[in-house]
């Protein structure tokens, strides 16, 4: 009777968690966060170091059998000292409206889960030559042409509507800084880490 009764038991939880995961889901929530930024070394001769940026937006999941698909749309500021024989010679701060397309798969039921996930970013650059208005602009009607490159991977967890999110961004674009003199171009490479809170 007890082993009938375990049986049924673990089946019913099973059939729970299969229900939950093959079900289609829509969710949509506000993110915040902080990135630690580094740039990719071009010759040698200067190095950097990371500082804390942040970033804060929007983003919806679309889910079902396992799957999901996350795009996510937020403003995020990039900062990294630059040095020369360990001296500080300048900061490079890049800010940008980023849209992350992702793609990944979720593990869990009774809202408690983990998620895994990857796709390429978008990022339109906010500068002097390139307003937030601009940059709002380029991000709605979607220009890639003129948006930077980059790859990003990570993982999740969800507690019933928090999520926390760990990912690394490896840029593909080269973007420009200027340290005083010169004008750089460089890649962006990043860790990001933020918290979410989902509306529906």
């Amino acid at each position: 009777m007890k082993k009938l009764l375990l049986t049924l038991g673990l089946f019913a939880a099973f059939t729970t968690i299969s229900k939950a995961q093959l079900l289609p889901s829509v969710q949509f929530g506000a993110k915040a966060g902080v990135n630690l930024s580094s740039l990719s070394n071009n010759n040698g001769t200067f190095s950097s170091d990371n500082r804390a940026g942040y970033l804060a937006g929007f983003w919806a999941r679309f889910g079902a059998i396992g799957f999901n698909f996350q795009p996510e749309l937020y403003i995020t500021s990039k900062n990294v000292d630059i040095n020369n024989s360990n001296v500080k010679i300048a900061s490079a701060k890049f800010t940008s409206i980023d849209i992350p397309l992702l793609l990944g798969g979720k593990v869990g039921a009774f809202g408690l889960g983990g998620r895994f996930y990857a796709g390429p970013l978008l990022s339109f650059a906010i500068n002097k030559d390139n307003n937030f208005g601009t940059a709002v602009s380029q991000a709605a009607s979607f220009r890639y042409k003129d948006s930077n490159f980059a790859l990003t991977a990570g993982a999740g967890i969800d507690i019933r509507r928090i999520s926390i999110d760990l990912r690394y961004e490896a840029g593909l674009s080269k973007q420009e800084y200027f340290d005083g003199s010169t004008n750089y171009k460089t890649r962006v490479s990043l860790f990001n880490l933020s918290l979410g809170y989902a509306f529906l």
